[in-house]
């Protein structure tokens, strides 16, 4: 038992320290920008793709979205109980949003989530992000598609019988994306937020 807590530990560290590398900031400053200090300040895909272009946009997403995808998929691989995924794939989620490199600061966590997801739960991913891709076809905000998947995964995950493991942590991750939403949110209500243009 207490060998697996310590195997667990290691596989958390490992996770959240992989997070927490801030693939835009750092594709940002390969190009001679810092996104913190251009557009929303937010170092995700969507703030890169506007400041910095489609391409270090694009990139941005893959980089965080593997920062959830590789640690979920090394626990799976190595045969260990999904309990121990889920709260791996948590510590990979809040290095993104908390990064130790950025004095716990960071993005968003969208595209990580998606990448812990994308291992951990792929049939209630795929209902969130057909939810995404309807409020985005109809209102073109990405901060509503982000809020509207991130409200319906955790639902997705209990319906489809997911572990007690899974679903807290999808709970928790979802709620800590729709709070690093809150100012999308004001902007939404007030008529202010930015449309996505491709």
């Amino acid at each position: 038992m207490g060998n697996s807590a310590f195997i667990l530990t290691l596989l958390v560290a490992a996770a959240y320290l992989l997070g927490s590398i801030p693939t835009g900031l750092l594709l940002g400053k390969a190009y001679g920008i810092d996104v913190r200090k251009e557009g929303s300040g937010n170092i995700g895909a969507t703030n890169l793709y506007r400041t910095v272009g489609r391409k270090v946009g694009l990139l941005t997403l893959v980089g965080d979205c593997l920062k959830g995808l590789i640690p979920v998929v090394v626990v799976h691989t190595m045969g260990f109980p999904p309990e121990y995924a889920a709260w791996v794939g948590l510590a990979a989620f809040s290095g993104h949003v908390f990064s130790v490199f950025l004095k716990f600061k960071g993005g968003k966590g969208v595209a990580t989530a998606l990448g812990v997801f994308l291992a951990l739960a792929p049939l209630a991913l795929a209902g969130a992000v057909a939810v995404f891709a309807l409020l985005m076809l109809v209102w073109r905000y990405v901060s509503l598609g982000s809020i509207g998947a991130a409200v319906v995964m955790p639902v997705a995950v209990a319906l489809l019988g997911g572990t007690r493991s899974v679903i807290v942590v999808t709970l928790l991750i979802a709620v800590i994306v729709v709070a690093r939403h809150r100012d999308n949110i004001t902007r939404l209500l007030a008529g202010t937020e930015n449309r996505f243009k491709a």
